[in-house]
């Protein structure tokens, strides 16, 4: 992994450990994007033509990549267009089931939408949690972060086929933007209906471009009949009135999402179970640290698996001091964030240990 950080000109510099906030840009996707424009600029409507034919490539990279059909795979700008879209079309009699404290992106969402809301509680017992808040409550959709971005508690996978199967009604959809491209995953064998990401953080594709994921008939089913008999009775092209067209209407940006394709590209050439590993190995080490430092919040260090993500106990002053040392970081919640990628390294964490040795 360390002869990949030539490609990150910041890490020259900086210890990056802030993924969570956003991934990086790196030289051969830099060149990718300085081609695409040049393209553009030279041939104009001609390199244009084609596009359709292009994000159906880029539609089949990330079904691959994830394990899904591509007629299931939906293009859309960032995780919170398609997710709004998905609640736009549900009936508001429908009950949610929500995190507290999750990502403001999904829990705001709905919240401003007039749906029946009821949580359950992150902490050491999330999945108990879960499934106490469904007996009690009998929620129609269960809608989460995959990894919780204040503290990195992540929900584990197997529940989550456990929940699908005990509760095949619950439709469950799930935010992986804080997940995707840490993990080898099986989006196909998954307990989750619907899977939604942005793609500027792990995956490293940058920004303005996302997908959404369905199970076979879950995008039919979440589409209103008022849209599907609108779409029957019209001779408009499919391109305007199909199931997808609900989310990708419009232009979208080949740059973008060639720029997310190129890194799926990437990432497939590093091998997932490589970054998988490395990951793990960074973050066993870190949370072991951070525990014997007494900086992780003691729901953390009760779970048996965690995600790339952790929350320091910390202060303005100490993350000021770490941006002077060129550790770059995020305040989140009451403390300060990190994340790890495969870009990082032990001796990035050696070196954030050091500073917070002398002076937390």
């Amino acid at each position: 992994m360390k002869n990949l950080r030539k490609e990150f000109p910041i890490l020259a510099q900086n210890t990056y450990l802030n993924t969570a906030s956003s991934g990086l840009l790196y030289d051969s996707l830099l060149d990718f994007r300085q081609e695409h424009d040049l393209d553009f600029l030279i041939s104009g409507s001609i390199f244009r033509d084609p596009q359709a034919t292009f994000l159906s490539n880029v539609r089949k990279t990330i079904a691959t990549f994830f394990k899904n059909s591509e007629g299931d795979t939906i293009l859309t700008p960032n995780f919170s267009l398609g997710f709004n879209t998905i609640l736009n079309g549900l009936e508001k009699s429908k009950k949610v089931l929500l995190l507290d404290e999750d990502y403001p992106s999904i829990n705001f969402a709905v919240a401003n939408k007039g749906f029946k809301i009821c949580y359950a509680k992150v902490n050491a017992t999330l999945e108990q949690n879960i499934e106490n808040a469904i007996k009690k409550h009998k929620p129609d959709i269960f809608a989460f972060s995959l990894v919780q971005y204040i503290n990195g508690i992540a929900i584990d996978h197997e529940f989550l086929a456990f929940l699908k199967n005990k509760y095949p009604d619950i439709l469950i959809i799930a935010d992986a933007t804080q997940f995707c491209g840490t993990k080898v995953f099986n989006f196909d064998t998954s307990g989750i209906d619907i899977m939604g990401c942005s793609g500027y953080k792990w995956l490293l594709g940058g920004y303005g471009n996302g997908f959404m994921l369905f199970k076979n008939n879950i995008l039919d089913n979440i589409t209103p009949s008022d849209y599907k008999n609108a779409a029957s009775n019209t001779d408009y092209d499919s391109s305007y009135t199909s199931l997808q067209a609900r989310f990708e209407c419009g232009h979208l940006d080949t740059f973008n999402f060639g720029s997310l394709q190129y890194s799926l590209n990437f990432l497939t050439k590093i091998g997932l179970p490589n970054i998988e590993t490395h990951i793990h190995e960074l973050c066993d080490y870190a949370k072991s640290e951070l525990a014997n430092l007494q900086l992780l919040e003691e729901d953390v260090i009760k779970r048996s698996k965690h995600s790339s993500i952790f929350n320091l106990k910390g202060d303005h002053r100490l993350f000021n001091q770490l941006q002077k040392d060129h550790i770059i970081t995020s305040l989140r919640g009451s403390g300060i964030r990190i994340s790890l990628h495969f870009f990082n390294t032990i001796e990035d964490l050696d070196k954030l240990f050091n500073t917070l040795h002398r002076y937390r």
